[in-house]
C-alpha cells in the first residue's frame, strides 16, 4: 500500500522506533508500513494520523490504492 509515513515521520523528526513506540506497535510494523509491505488495522492507521496531525486518506494516500484497485480488477 502506498504511503506517505516516511515523510511525515521525517518531517517530525522522529524515528521509526519513536513511531512505534508512540503508537504503540513494533519498530518492525513501521518499517513494513513505510516499504508498503503491510497494510495497517484501522485503528493503527488512525494513531498514525492523529500522530501527525493528518488524515488517514492523506496518509495512505487512498485514493491512488483504490484506483490501482480498480485497475487490477479490469485486467
Amino acid at each position: 500500500m502506498n504511503n506517505s509515513l516516511r515523510q511525515y515521520r521525517k518531517q517530525a523528526n522522529l524515528t521509526q522506533s519513536q513511531v512505534a513506540q508512540r503508537v504503540n506497535v513494533t519498530s518492525r510494523t513501521i518499517i513494513s508500513i513505510e516499504k508498503g509491505q503491510y497494510k495497517p488495522s484501522l485503528i493503527l492507521a488512525y494513531k498514525l494520523a492523529t500522530l501527525f496531525h493528518t488524515d488517514i486518506e492523506t496518509l495512505f494516500n487512498l485514493a491512488t490504492y483504490v484506483e490501482a484497485e480498480k485497475d487490477e480488477k479490469k485486467s
